[in-house]
């Protein structure tokens, strides 16, 4: 296994536990995992999460809560519904009240369980 797939597994483990109508941003993540620098690699894995129906890749979005990711779901507004029927606001790719549906892995998640 190299060192990517298991920080993507790691990833996903943490983007598995995103609750429904809640988001998170790449950055945060990253910072839960010990690797605050490493936001990108963060969106490579969600990137690369396309045939696992357990990592909720769609509620992944930038610091600024932009759907940045949006070009991995074929190029269609996908992401953008995929959150909305959750009931998630978006206007212009961005989430509507952010900071009020943003879920912070290291307030929701215990350190040891990485």
């Amino acid at each position: 296994m190299s060192s990517n797939t298991g920080f993507f597994e790691k990833v996903y483990k943490v983007a598995s536990q995103i609750p429904e109508g809640r988001v998170t941003s790449y950055g945060a993540i990253a910072k839960y995992l010990g690797a605050a620098k490493s936001a990108r690699m963060v969106g490579w894995a969600m990137n690369a999460s396309k045939d696992r129906d357990e990592v909720p890749a769609h509620r992944v979005v930038n610091r600024n809560g932009v759907l940045t990711g949006k070009i991995h779901f074929g190029g269609t507004n996908a992401m953008q519904q995929l959150l909305e029927a959750e009931g998630v606001e978006v206007k212009d790719l961005k989430i509507v009240n952010f900071k009020s549906i943003f879920w912070d892995p290291m307030k929701a998640l215990f350190k040891e369980d990485k």
